[in-house]
């Protein structure tokens, strides 16, 4: 087989919107001149689609044309390394599945512990959020949740109270030993996110969780976050506003 069959072959194995690089096929090919040639015929030819510089995919076909790589296909490079996590998937795309915005964007946000400057791939535009947290598979989801909380003020289409409500809500699902991980990376994020984790908490019954997020704050800032006051009755403990 010439080399563009060769290539053919394994990317007949990926599943559509499978994002793949130059790597998948170093066990198949020497030379790597040879493999990009044929990498480019190939999506010249629409077999495969290109999304970015040496980045690949198998286009899935929907009734209303070609859907693009699922957003985690797009970036997951930049989620993890060698096995190793250092990012993840934060921003629109999460207030999206947390039901707090039906609005869906073409820009993807990612928190990592050393952040860079914004890019584009395909028709995404990537940007980055500086996370103090040392990242893990486990915390990911709540780290998610502190992210909204942060950003409770930018989200889209959503009332601050509505928001407020719905985060309460996937709170209340978390195990205790979740909460008082959610309290300790919260310590890391700025005052007015403790001070709403407070206020939530206080609203769950969690008063004995709250005692480091209290600790942490300046009795005498005030925090504006319009709409809190009329979801959570400990705003005001809380100096919010």
């Amino acid at each position: 087989m010439n080399i563009s069959d060769i290539i053919r072959s394994r990317v007949a194995r990926f599943s559509r919107g499978y994002v793949f690089t130059f790597n998948d096929f170093v066990d198949m090919v020497e030379s790597r001149e040879g493999l990009i040639k044929a990498l480019n015929r190939l999506a010249a030819s629409g077999e495969i689609a290109k999304l970015a510089k040496g980045k690949y995919y198998k286009p899935e076909q929907s009734p209303f044309g070609e859907l693009p790589p699922n957003q985690y296909q797009v970036v997951k490079d930049l989620l993890e390394r060698d096995g190793r996590i250092e990012g993840y998937i934060t921003g629109l795309s999460i207030y999206n599945t947390m039901g707090l915005t039906t609005q869906v964007s073409s820009t993807i946000q990612i928190g990592k512990n050393e952040v860079r400057s914004s890019m584009k791939r395909g028709k995404y535009s990537i940007s980055f959020v500086k996370q103090k947290n040392t990242i893990t598979k486990e915390n990911i989801p709540l780290l998610q949740l502190l992210d909204v909380l942060r950003f409770i003020k930018r989200i889209p289409d959503s009332k601050i109270d509505q928001s407020c409500k719905v985060i309460q809500s996937l709170m209340s699902k978390l195990s205790e030993k979740e909460l008082e991980v959610l309290v300790r990376l919260a310590l890391k994020y700025p005052p007015s996110t403790r001070a709403l984790l407070g206020a939530i908490l206080d609203s769950l019954g969690k008063i004995s969780l709250t005692e480091k997020l209290r600790k942490s704050l300046n009795p005498i800032t005030i925090y504006k976050i319009p709409g809190v006051s009329g979801v959570f009755s400990s705003a005001s403990e809380w100096s919010i506003k």
